[in-house]
């Protein structure tokens, strides 16, 4: 099983993984799959409103970090018992609206969650590639 040779909570460039593969291992074993394909956009706030829509996040989703913190932690936790995620940002942009420092601040967003997750013993794994 793929997602058996993965630290359970990491966040990680894709290298080497397929987005299908990954989707078809976390259905077998019964996690989440989040999935936001990032080609479209171009600067800090089209990279939230993209995510927020793609991981069907509720209308009030603030569009900033901290909101897309709560929404990947405390929002999914009060919601029940969960059995792990696989999360894959895809195409995150590489330009001057959304620069090297921007996409680092993104990255810590889904860090920070997956320390959260690992402290409850649930896997959080997140995948990334850059436009």
């Amino acid at each position: 099983m793929l997602l058996q040779t993965v630290r359970p909570n990491i966040v990680q460039a894709i290298r080497a993984y397929r987005v299908d593969d990954l989707m078809k291992s976390a259905q077998e074993v019964g996690q989440h799959f989040l999935y936001a394909n990032l080609s479209n956009a171009q600067s800090k706030q089209e990279v939230l409103e993209a995510i927020a829509e793609s991981f069907l996040f509720p209308a009030h989703f603030g569009k900033n970090l901290d909101a897309l913190y709560d929404c990947m932690t405390d929002l999914v936790h009060k919601s029940g018992t969960q059995p792990g995620f696989v999360v894959v940002l895809e195409q995150l942009p590489d330009n001057a609206r959304f620069d090297r420092e921007a996409r680092e601040q993104l990255l810590d967003v889904f860090r920070d969650a997956a320390d959260f997750w690992a402290d409850r013993k649930i896997p959080f794994r997140c995948f990334y590639s850059f436009q």
